[in-house]
């Protein structure tokens, strides 16, 4: 599956990526916030592109301008907070060059549309954990409305726990809001 924005291409990664994703994933202000560790080398990136981000509905984000990647968006099914089957899980990180230029809300806003429209889930969660005020805001652009906070979640491959903090997008919202646009 491929989805496009104004300014995005919405792709799987590839193992021809695994350089760009190297650039921007070995930075220690992308990875840990998110609860990852940094790469350690266009290897590792590799193996990473191989593994976790080969999932399903797991994508690189494309600038058009350019044609490569910089981030990667997702929706996870079963995840700690997507437990039904009628709903999925956000998740996304963005190289740092690239912050605050809207680039994420911009492809979440694409993905999210697919998961009610394509995928006819129900709900969809995001979280961010205390300190990650970027996803907070993306977050809050998008219309997620807070749920709950649990203290002192596992982030194991950092080696933390933290504060974490969960939103919730329901479909019948989401219509709402387009429907005001």
């Amino acid at each position: 599956m491929i989805l496009e924005t104004e300014r995005l291409i919405l792709r799987p990664w590839e193992e021809t990526d695994a350089e760009e994703l190297y650039k921007y994933a070995k930075d220690d202000r992308v990875g840990p916030p998110a609860g990852w560790k940094p790469h350690t080398s266009i290897e590792n990136s590799l193996e990473i592109i191989r593994t976790i981000l080969s999932e399903p509905e797991t994508y690189a984000i494309i600038l058009k301008e350019t044609g490569l990647p910089i981030g990667s968006i997702g929706l996870m099914r079963n995840s700690d907070l997507a437990e039904r089957g009628d709903e999925v899980e956000l998740g996304y990180w963005l190289g740092v060059p690239y912050w605050g230029r809207g680039f994420v809300p911009e492809a979440s806003a694409e993905l999210i549309r697919y998961a009610f429209e394509d995928l006819k889930v129900n709900r969809v969660w995001c979280g961010y954990s205390d300190g990650n005020e970027k996803s907070k805001r993306v977050q809050e652009k998008l219309g997620f409305k807070y749920h709950h906070t649990s203290e002192n979640v596992p982030f194991p491959q950092v080696g933390e726990t933290r504060k974490a903090h969960a939103n919730l997008l329901t479909k019948e919202d989401w219509l709402s809001q387009r429907s005001k646009k």
